[in-house]
């Protein structure tokens, strides 16, 4: 049975407003993004069927391949998006939510999404 997506998941947000990166890129950018937001809705699925472990590893995964793409823009871009996925990953790790969720607020924001979230964990 397929899963269905809340339009208030900041996970899916974030998938949406990936397509922002396809005009700022171009059509190269495509196969990426939606790289990018299979992840994501991997990780939704996961989830919502209480894997959190392979919904970490799916969300890191899509960290990983965002980070690459921003190294299509320009070096520094391609650095702060490492950077970025780097202390995701390490948030993830020591299983610190609130760092993790400050860190998804900020790719967010990046993606183009300037709304606010409540506790969407």
């Amino acid at each position: 049975m397929p899963t269905t997506f809340s339009a208030d998941d900041p996970f899916v947000r974030l998938a949406q407003n990936l397509g922002e990166l396809e005009v700022v890129i171009g059509e190269g950018a495509r196969p990426a993004v939606a790289e990018v937001r299979a992840r994501l809705q991997q990780a939704i699925g996961s989830r919502e069927r209480g894997d959190i472990a392979a919904s970490l590893a799916a969300i890191r995964a899509a960290m990983e391949r965002l980070a690459a793409l921003g190294s299509t823009l320009d070096c520094n871009e391609g650095a702060m998006m490492r950077l970025i996925a780097e202390r995701f990953s390490e948030a993830l790790g020591k299983d610190s939510k609130g760092e993790a969720e400050s860190i998804v607020n900020m790719i967010r924001q990046k993606a183009g999404d300037n709304s606010k979230d409540g506790d969407d964990w």
